[in-house]
């Protein structure tokens, strides 16, 4: 007798709209902490602090975008093969676009005169 593990979820997908890659604002918000010219030590480790903070803030948002990055539909194919991919569909679409030309004024039927 076979134990199979838990049922496999179907691969979640997720498109290019979908992806929440906010990673500007926390870059800004590092680059406006490290600039700022504090003569009180006190107040210069609190900085410090908020700053790591927004350094392991980043880091969470890069670590996400990578993962959803993952869940692309064709991100396991290479470039090349996305190339020749889409090649072929514009040969498709080609052969496709020439006989819907060639048989756009064609009758196939019939019609029965009244």
């Amino acid at each position: 007798m076979e134990i199979d593990g838990p049922p496999q979820e179907p691969k979640r997908t997720l498109t290019v709209e979908e992806l929440n890659i906010e990673i500007l604002p926390v870059i800004y918000e590092i680059i406006r902490s490290i600039e700022k010219d504090h003569h009180d030590n006190n107040q210069k480790n609190r900085e410090s602090q908020d700053c790591s903070q927004k350094v392991l803030e980043l880091q969470k948002r890069l670590d996400q975008a990578r993962a959803d990055i993952r869940l692309l539909p064709g991100i396991e194919f290479s470039k090349e093969q996305q190339l020749n991919n889409l090649e072929a569909l514009k040969t498709q679409l080609k052969l496709k676009q020439e006989l819907l030309q060639k048989y756009r004024y064609l009758y196939p039927f019939d019609f029965p005169k009244p």
